[in-house]
Order: structure tokens, then C-alpha cells, then sequence
């Protein structure tokens, strides 16, 4: 049953965006790490042990991981070319056409995102900046309860499109054929069966089988996002990813039935995901409550979402819409669905979303699958400052400065009073030495 908030209640509770402490795991992912790494062990402290030993120790510790959290023993995890393609071919026609027209629309939609390297010569010689693509990607693919092809579409394709030239992709042990296929129609030549941590480990470091990688990408669970968090600095990320989750704006006109479908689609990918519908209608409030509770009786992922709409989900009846635009701006949700009568208008009130999808026929899991844009976004407020996966998360930004005589002589004056000013007595010394052969 998903709960109809009062707004003061809400405030204090769904939309109050929270920090993740060391203390807020739960007691089920407390149960579970001890019972592998021993009692008191946290999952931090859980995952700098598997992060020092693959450090260590490489593509055996990589293999002790394997064996010990996945049950998958085999020395040689990686997959071949021919196995990806064999995949390919097991998979119905349809699933194969689906693949296809999903990372056609993707492709197509990054191909349009305009990066260029410019340089001017109106500053005095030439200056600009210089786009180059990251050498070497790392792409991570969950595969936990779920095969989750798609998300290599989305994560491989946009590095492919910048210019990306060698990608690396990892996913956990014997993973579905969809995964598998949709490696081989992007052209992966590298998929390795590592999951969780010691996945993100063996691309930050590098073993003797799975090279070191510049920058990684691509979401996962606890573990991987704590990976993330430790290794940061040593090798690039795409951000921090937490629980999913979707927020609906839906007016008296909104379809009940839909909007419900819509929460239930977000709820039904973890226990900690997020689904909260604000709404300025009583009346539909009720009918969505209703609307929930008779489908999620006919979904396969019943208890993770009952689970799901009792944590972290609800529904939360506001004064209008325009009081609705400013929580949403305040949630900064990664998915923003506006199920109202003018949903430009009301999206020109927000700025804070990974992704708007405006009405009701641009519902968000058209998103997830083949609209076009990454379906890897920002989460837990960090739409406030960041943004979905696209082709600058896969490119450096290079100033290029090459000033003629005549311009370095006005501007080295400038440069030796400012060194001056800081003291930097070597920073000054470069410029007047210049200044006095001139």
C-alpha cells in the first residue's frame, strides 16, 4: 500500500533529502558482510578489503572474490568475442529487433550532442580549448536481480559516439544472453564475469587480464557505489549512484491508472527505490492509492515493491502546482514525470531533474529503454549539480594557448605584478625576463 502524506508529514520524511551515514545500512546488508568478512565488519570496510587485495594480488584476488561472493570459481573470466556472438544468435528475432532499434535511437540521439573544439585568433595569436576523447572506459553492468541490457546500450554507446576508442565491460558472473547480445551489437570486444567491488577494483587498478581503465562508468549496488567512493581520484567516475527514483506531478486530468503504472515501473527496481506522486487533487490521490494496490497484486516483483512504497514512496497532496514545481526544484529527483494539462510550462518553473518527461505519453520507461537519452542519471539530489551519462562524461576539455609576441609582451606586465602580489618570485621572474628582451 503506498501512503497518502499530509505536506508537513512529507516535508519531514519522503522529500527530506538525507545523508548516507556509515551507521544507516540496514541490518540485512549488516547481516550479510559479516557473514563473509566477519563480525563488526561494515560494508566499507568490507570493500577496502577486497579493494587492497585485487591491488595487491590482481586477477588471483579477482578470482577469490568471484569464487567467495559469487560462487563462480572459473580462472578465466573473460568472455569470448564468439561466446558474445553465439548469445546474439540464441536470443528470440524479437528480442534482436528490440536491441537493435533501442541503440539506434540512442546512438542517433548522442550523434546530435554538439562538441567541438574551437580556437580564436581575436585575443592575440590563437586560443581555445580542445576536446579529446578519454582513451580507455570502463563500463559496469549490473546484473543482480535482474538482467539489465539496456544499461549497456546506454553506457556503452555514448562512450562510443565521443570517441572512446577501447571499452572494457564488466558484469556479474554468467550473466544473461540479452547482456551478452547487446555487447555484440555494440561491438564490445572485452566483457569480463566480475561483479560488485572487486569489478570496479580490477578496472581502476588494472590485473594481468583486465587492463587499467582512465575513467569508469555505470551504476550498481552498495558496493559498488562504496568502490566508487574509495577509488575516486584514482581513476575517473561518472558519479555516485544511489537508489533509483521517479517523482509524478499529476493534476485532476492525469490518468490514474497511468500515473499509478508509472510509480509502480520505479518501485519494482529495489527496496530502497523511490516513488512519490505530488498531487493537488484529493480525489486522485485516492484513485492512484487504489490504482497501486490492484496492480502491484498482478506484478512478479510484488515484495520489492510493497517494500519500496512502505520505505521511501508516497503520495503527497499539495496547495497547487506551482507549490509542487518548487518541492520538485527542492527533491531535484532523477526522473521528473509531469502529468499535467501544460507540462512545458510547469518544466520552465524547475530547473533541478536528471530527466523531464512531459505528460503522460512520455512516460519515464520509454526512457529507460529507447527514447534516446542515457538512462544513467543523477540520484539522491545530485541533480542539482550534475547530469545523466552523455558524451562529456566521455571527453577531456584541453585549453590551448599560443599568444603572439606581441600579445605576451602587453600581457607579461599584468602577470609579473600578480606574481608580485603573491609573493611567487619565480612566477615574476619568468615574465620580466621576457619583458626585458623585449
Amino acid at each position: 500500500m503506498i501512503k497518502i502524506y499530509p505536506l508537513s508529514e512529507a516535508k519531514e520524511g519522503i522529500l527530506k533529502r538525507k545523508p548516507i551515514y556509515q551507521d544507516s545500512y540496514s541490518p540485512a546488508t549488516i547481516a550479510r558482510t559479516e557473514s563473509v568478512f566477519g563480525e563488526g565488519v561494515m560494508p566499507h570496510q568490507a570493500v577496502m578489503q577486497i579493494l587492497k587485495s585485487i591491488d595487491e594480488d590482481g586477477d588471483a584476488a579477482v578470482q577469490k572474490w568471484n569464487a567467495t561472493l559469487d560462487r563462480f570459481d572459473a580462472p578465466n573470466f573473460g568472455i569470448a568475442k564468439a561466446d558474445l556472438k553465439a548469445a546474439w544468435e540464441r536470443i528470440p528475432a524479437r528480442l534482436q529487433e528490440v536491441l537493435e532499434k533501442s541503440a539506434a535511437r540512442i546512438r542517433d540521439f548522442h550523434e546530435r550532442q554538439p562538441i567541438t573544439s574551437w580556437l580564436t585568433n581575436e585575443m592575440g595569436g590563437e586560443i581555445g580549448q580542445r576536446f579529446t576523447a578519454i582513451e580507455r572506459v570502463g563500463v559496469y553492468v549490473p546484473g543482480g536481480t535482474a538482467p539489465l541490457p539496456s544499461s549497456m546500450l546506454m553506457s556503452v554507446i555514448p562512450a562510443q559516439v565521443a570517441g572512446v576508442k577501447d571499452i572494457v565491460v564488466c558484469t556479474p558472473p554468467n550473466p544473461h544472453d540479452s547482456i551478452l547480445a547487446a555487447a555484440y551489437i555494440c561491438g564490445v570486444d572485452e566483457v569480463y564475469q566480475v561483479g560488485g567491488a572487486q569489478a570496479i577494483a580490477a578496472m581502476a587498478f588494472g590485473t594481468e587480464s583486465i587492463p587499467r581503465a582512465d575513467k569508469i562508468v555505470g551504476a550498481g549496488n552498495l558496493f559498488v557505489t562504496l568502490a566508487k567512493q574509495q577509488l575516486y581520484g584514482l581513476v575517473g567516475f561518472d558519479g555516485l549512484a544511489g537508489p533509483t527514483e521517479t517523482m509524478v506531478i499529476a493534476d485532476a486530468d492525469a490518468n490514474p491508472a497511468w500515473v499509478a503504472a508509472d510509480l509502480l515501473a520505479q518501485a519494482e527496481h529495489d527496496v530502497q527505490a523511490s516513488a512519490i506522486l505530488l498531487t493537488t487533487d484529493e480525489e486522485m490521490a485516492k484513485k492512484v492509492q487504489a490504482e497501486v494496490a490492484e496492480q502491484t497484486a498482478k506484478l512478479s516483483r510484488e515484495e520489492i515493491i510493497e517494500a519500496s512504497l512502505e520505505n521511501k514512496s508516497g503520495i503527497v497532496i499539495v496547495e497547487s502546482i506551482a507549490e509542487a514545481a518548487k518541492l520538485a526544484n527542492d527533491y531535484a529527483a532523477e526522473h521528473l514525470c509531469l502529468a499535467v494539462h501544460d507540462p512545458k510550462a510547469l518544466m520552465d518553473q524547475i530547473n533541478n531533474a536528471g530527466g523531464f518527461f512531459l505528460g503522460e505519453h512520455s512516460f519515464e520507461a520509454l526512457g529507460d529503454y529507447v527514447a534516446g537519452p542515457s538512462h544513467v542519471m543523477p540520484t539522491g539530489g545530485t541533480a542539482r549539480f550534475a547530469s545523466p551519462l552523455n558524451l562529456l562524461d566521455f571527453v577531456k576539455v584541453s585549453s590551448v594557448v599560443a599568444l603572439d609576441p606581441e600579445t605576451a609582451a602587453a600581457l607579461s606586465p599584468i602577470a609579473a605584478d600578480f606574481a608580485d602580489t603573491e609573493k611567487l618570485t619565480a612566477h615574476a621572474n619568468a615574465s620580466k625576463i621576457r619583458m626585458k628582451s623585449a
